[in-house]
């Protein structure tokens, strides 16, 4: 189990709040709003009226016991502010932070504390380059503390991979299988598993293994 403090009781900080609850953490909102005190609607969490960028709320919400802290709020600004007290002063492991305006997404990085930066708008786009062009590879977000990519791709019916087990297949040296999607259900990468025209495969990668996973399909 671990403990999370999210800022931001929007419908995004919500939603993230009854996922996390769901899967047994202890989580506490932070909201500076009184009208987004919505109790009743996950009503397992722990609320808090105040600033999540003031230290003293931080200190008050025993930030420095949490595992993880995830900036959901609407403002930027605020996301970053709070992402770098939570790492320098509280010294939070894990940081995770909403990205509203992708034109801001560079500053998301080890220099204000933040260990992943979520752009929904990013992930949208990589989800409609998905289904447009099949066999192609896309990022789907980047771990800005590791400088790796979440980077997914379907495979194509032509690909010289179709057929072949997970054994016979040899991956770029900085790319690492991490799941194969099939018909909705993701499935653990198994060394006898053989692949099928339109199975998604996910990586974890970093440097320019996106590019030869692009050239690996059509090999």
């Amino acid at each position: 189990m671990m403990r999370v403090l999210v800022a931001g009781a929007g419908s995004v900080g919500r939603s993230i709040a009854r996922e996390l609850l769901a899967h047994g953490h202890q989580v506490t909102i932070v909201d500076k709003e009184p009208a987004a005190m919505k109790v009743a609607s996950v009503p397992q969490a722990d609320w808090i009226l105040a600033d999540a960028n003031e230290l003293r709320t931080l200190a008050d919400a025993h930030v420095d016991q949490v595992d993880v802290v995830v900036a959901a709020t609407g403002d930027d600004k605020a996301n970053l502010v709070l992402a770098l007290a939570a790492k320098s002063e509280f010294g939070v492991p894990r940081v995770v932070a909403r990205v509203n305006n992708p034109k801001n997404e560079w500053m998301f990085d080890q220099l204000w504390g933040v260990d992943v930066a979520v752009s929904t708008p990013r992930i949208m786009t990589a989800l409609v380059e998905e289904a447009v062009a099949v066999g192609d590879v896309v990022t789907v977000f980047t771990f800005r503390q590791s400088d790796t990519d979440l980077i997914e791709t379907t495979l194509p019916e032509a690909s010289p991979l179709v057929g072949k087990r997970l054994a016979q297949c040899v991956w770029p040296q900085d790319a690492v299988l991490v799941a194969v999607v099939r018909a909705g259900r993701p499935l653990t990468p198994d060394p006898d598993e053989g692949l099928e025209a339109g199975d998604e495969l996910v990586f974890v990668a970093s440097g320019g293994a996106a590019d030869d996973l692009q050239r690996l399909l059509w090999a």
